[in-house]
């Protein structure tokens, strides 16, 4: 009898990530992340007050960091179904519409190309 594949995390976020999104939530309350892979400020992740962006029919739900959710457009999703994706910190101006503007740093996705055998696990469980 085979082990059931564990089901591979989908958005992971780094320490860096985890202290500056405790200070925007210390600021702006609940959060919540949006990635649309559109030109300019949509290719970097983008962080909201939770409820204040209006997520679409085709965004999938990634996952969560903590009680964060995490969101990418359906467009987008298909063409990172494939990877671990990693939020992160680099020094720099986040999108303008985002809470990290103005903080010195901005969150920025670091990413994976997942095995073949992490890639069967998502499709078993119909994450891809």
């Amino acid at each position: 009898m085979s082990a059931t594949p564990t089901i591979p995390i989908q958005v992971l976020r780094t320490p860096a990530a985890s202290v500056l999104m405790e200070k925007l939530e210390a600021k702006h309350g609940p959060l919540m992340f949006h990635q649309s892979g559109g030109c300019c400020d949509g290719s970097s992740p983008m962080c909201y007050p939770r409820g204040e962006f209006l997520v679409g029919d085709q965004d999938v739900l990634l996952g969560t960091l903590g009680e964060t959710p995490f969101y990418m457009s359906g467009p987008q999703f298909e063409y990172w179904k494939h990877t671990e994706l990693t939020l992160d910190v680099v020094p720099g101006r986040g999108g303008m519409f985002s809470l990290d503007n103005g903080e010195g740093v901005r969150f920025h996705i670091r990413s994976r190309v997942f095995t073949d055998d992490e890639i069967a696990a998502l499709r078993s469980a119909g994450r891809i």
